[in-house]
């Protein structure tokens, strides 16, 4: 069992930056490929951003492309999200996931609910216009 907590939310200007932090538990994270998902009020959650074992690859989704990066420290069970140049429509709850990786990204990136095994609670990011 893997548990994951996020921090790093909060109400930002749009434009401004926030970082967020996911904890996990257990000696195992670097076993696990990491994702970071969102669900704006009234949507259904979306894919952000993913990284591999140990950070080499990573994928984003096309509408935060050049603004997030994530990555990743395997000695300190954390994954982490850094976002700039925020927009209204980034407001929404941010989780972080945990899964086994299921195949190769050369078959394609781990970008839906179903690759993953373990999720946070979420936090809130609001960006205010």
């Amino acid at each position: 069992q893997v548990q994951l907590v996020e921090s790093g939310g909060g109400l930002v200007q749009a434009g401004g930056s926030l970082r967020l932090s996911c904890a996990t538990s257990g000696r195992t994270f670097s076993s696990y490929t990491m994702g970071w998902f969102r669900r704006a009020p009234g949507k259904e959650r979306e894919f952000v951003a993913a990284i591999s074992l140990v950070g080499i690859s990573t994928y984003y989704a096309d509408s935060v492309k050049g603004r997030f990066t994530i990555s990743r420290d395997n000695a300190k069970n954390t994954v982490y999200l850094q976002m700039n140049s925020l927009k209204p429509e980034d407001t929404a709850v941010y989780s972080c996931a945990a899964g086994s990786p299921r195949r190769s990204w050369y078959y394609g990136p781990p970008s839906g609910i179903k690759d993953y095994d373990y999720w946070g609670q979420g936090t809130q990011v609001t960006v205010s216009s």
